[in-house]
């Protein structure tokens, strides 16, 4: 069913409201620099780093596999949207609190509570991603799909610029651990104006598909396995290529481990990554009718080659700050290829199933940045990067079977 005019237009620019806000708010609780160094100031090590990123990482996506079956049950889901987004301002506001009346002689309860509250704020994100996904796709035509991605794209990046340049400041204003109390407090601040565009949404069409539970869950993956040949090439590629956004966390770590950089050091790394957001989300967004999903999905894995293979003759901070540029890159074409992508496979009322199903694409996501730690802790840097290195390398295989043509 096609979506009226009207109704698309007021949904994109209620999602580009979120997605606006959301990318002021995102350099203040940036996951692959501002986190790690607030968990490493507080005393953390490789394994908390590890522990952290696969939480965030692929921890966050791989519950999306026990949520859907429940969302998807629903007919709207609108609700659930608000539930997750909520959900993460208030555990942002809960950290800024912990470290805010920090206690140098209770590090260790306040790491528990860290991780406490970093984990609602990962779990309130897979909860909305789910609803996220579904809505959008019912609610915003598939002409302006790949466009709404791209704007997403060079409007976040447009905005992220602005702030990492203020989120810099913040981190140099003052020591740990007011910095970085006062990074959360303005994040969730943020957040909580992003969650306005969730408000304004419209969702259109209620979904009719019901799935009794888990079981039922785990009968329909298998089925939808065996007549959609690219879901399984799908998951496979995210389970390789997908660990690639866990990368810039350990290389955060291997930097404060091996070169002893500072907390302004960590705005600047913040600044560069921003810098390669924005410069291929200004590209896509300008070729987005010309360029195929293939190309994305190639370029993508090339340059996580070159990044791991960089990052082993990395010898000072200053040339650090280009991995960044680098990962931002990577990050921001993983982002417009997998989310797209994913629309691309599935079909109109089961958006949201798939979504779950894209949870058992993290597994390898998930588990790996908990071995990253005691791998990195055992046999050092070296043979970590070099395992990452092969297991994205792997995804080209994946990507070739995919074949994506649109």
């Amino acid at each position: 069913m096609t979506i009226p005019r009207t109704i698309s237009t007021h949904n994109f620019y209620a999602f580009l409201w979120h997605a606006g806000f959301l990318a002021f708010a995102q350099n203040f609780m940036d996951v692959d620099t501002v986190i790690p160094s607030m968990i490493i100031d507080s005393g953390g090590g490789a394994m908390h780093i590890g522990i952290m990123t696969a939480i965030m990482m692929g921890g966050s996506s791989f519950t999306q596999l026990f949520f859907a079956p429940y969302i998807s049950n629903k007919a709207f889901k609108k609700k659930f949207l608000l539930l997750g987004i909520n959900s993460r301002i208030i555990s942002l506001f809960a950290l800024g609190l912990i470290l805010f009346y920090f206690n140098e002689h209770q590090s260790k309860q306040v790491l528990w509570l860290i991780f406490l509250f970093i984990s609602i704020f990962s779990l309130g994100g897979a909860f909305t991603n789910i609803s996220y996904v579904d809505i959008l796709g019912k609610s915003v035509n598939e002409d302006k799909r790949k466009t709404f991605f791209s704007a997403r794209q060079i409007l976040a990046g447009s905005i992220i610029l602005i702030s990492a340049f203020l989120a810099k400041r913040v981190l140099a204003s003052s020591g740990y651990p007011v910095n970085f109390a006062t990074m959360f407090f303005i994040g969730a601040s943020l957040l909580l104006i992003a969650s306005g565009g969730f408000w304004k949404v419209r969702e259109q069409t209620a979904s009719e598909m019901k799935i009794k539970g888990f079981k039922d869950f785990i009968r329909l993956l298998k089925s939808e396995l065996s007549n959609n040949p690219k879901l399984a090439y799908f998951l496979g590629f995210i389970n390789t290529q997908g660990i690639i956004i866990s990368f810039l966390p350990f290389v955060m770590f291997y930097a404060k481990e091996t070169m002893n950089t500072q907390s302004a050091d960590t705005g600047n790394f913040l600044l560069f990554k921003v810098i390669g957001v924005v410069s291929v989300s200004l590209l896509v967004f300008f070729i987005a009718k010309k360029i195929k999903y293939n190309f994305l999905l190639y370029l993508n894995v090339s340059l996580s080659f070159v990044l791991i293979l960089t990052t082993l003759f990395i010898s000072n901070e200053h040339s650090l700050r280009y991995l960044f540029v680098m990962g931002g890159i990577i990050y921001s074409l993983y982002s417009i290829s997998m989310n797209g992508l994913l629309l691309e496979i599935s079909g109109r009322e089961n958006r949201a199933i798939y979504t779950g199903f894209a949870g058992a694409g993290n597994i390898l996501p998930a588990l790996f940045p908990l071995a990253g730690g005691w791998i990195i802790g055992h046999f050092g840097f070296t043979v970590f990067f070099i395992m990452f290195l092969l297991i994205v390398s792997s995804s080209a295989i994946f990507i070739r079977k995919i074949n994506c043509k649109k």
